[in-house]
């Protein structure tokens, strides 16, 4: 069976090289922050955002422990708020929306918040560059958030982005992720 983790990284290695800049656009407890630092190298650099301090908290526990080079910044903000810490071109960023695992429930990724979000990091994007969004329908706002992303994207002409979703059919509260790159 596909395994949609391993798919996400997949993608992501196919843009991104060592001594890039990326962005965890929801650093959560850090894996995914952790995977952008080890992909980028000391060379490179990671932005990481996240609204939660037990987010920063933990990512940060996880790159000092997992030996990750020091070629990140956690910063404690919202991603809609991008533009105000990363003013270069970007060659891979990372969406997982929902709520931080472990965390309280009730504190979610928000429409009004993803959205500018999504649209600066397309607007960072370098060429050939990627950006995964992962959605989870399975709650109330995953599910609007979701269509909201998917409603906006597919409006972007294609000769700007590709943007793909990648669903399991068979199981519609599933999480389920889009794709979008540039061109090289």
């Amino acid at each position: 069976m596909i395994d949609l983790l391993e798919l996400h990284k997949y993608f992501i290695r196919q843009h991104l090289r060592p001594g890039d800049v990326a962005v965890d656009f929801t650093m959560g407890n850090g894996h995914d922050t952790e995977f952008l630092s080890r992909e980028v190298g000391p060379d490179g650099f990671v932005f990481a955002f996240d609204i939660q301090e037990q987010a920063l908290a933990s990512t940060q526990e996880r790159l000092v422990s997992s030996g990750c080079p020091d070629n990140y910044q956690l910063i404690l903000d919202s991603h809609s708020n991008v533009k105000k810490y990363v003013d270069v071109p970007i060659k891979a960023g990372m969406f997982n929306l929902g709520w931080l695992p472990g965390g309280d429930k009730s504190i979610t990724t928000l429409r009004e918040t993803t959205l500018p979000a999504i649209r600066d990091a397309i607007s960072l994007l370098d060429r050939d560059g990627i950006l995964n969004i992962a959605i989870y329908p399975g709650h109330k706002e995953g599910d609007a958030e979701g269509k909201m992303v998917l409603e906006y994207l597919s409006g972007i002409s294609r000769h700007k982005v590709c943007a793909t979703k990648i669903k399991i059919l068979n199981s519609p509260t599933s999480p389920y992720f889009i794709v979008v790159e540039t061109k090289p």
